[in-house]
């Protein structure tokens, strides 16, 4: 089981939200709005992104990695680096 599930409905609905900043950006872009307005909105969405984002590392890091941990052995190991990387990868972005 996803260790988001018990919030899965909300997490729908602000994707949802984020979908529609993203639809909203394209509009902007259809009408012709002014380039700096177009930035501002693509800078919200993208925090919007890295929000859920940090959210569901940090419910990843308390369920999935902390079960495995408590487990012990390769499959901890293994939870430890995938969450280090998909970290490394947050950061770049």
């Amino acid at each position: 089981m996803a260790g988001y599930t018990h919030a899965k409905d909300e997490h729908l609905k602000r994707l949802r939200r984020i979908e529609g900043q993203i639809r909203g950006l394209q509009r902007m872009v259809e009408d012709d709005k002014y380039c700096i307005d177009i930035l501002t909105q693509v800078s919200a969405a993208t925090r919007a992104l890295q929000s859920f984002s940090l959210g569901l590392l940090d419910e990843h890091l308390t369920g999935c990695v902390v079960d495995a941990a408590l487990k012990g052995g390769p499959e901890a190991d293994a939870k430890v680096r995938e969450a280090s990387e998909a970290i490394a990868r947050l950061v770049r972005s």
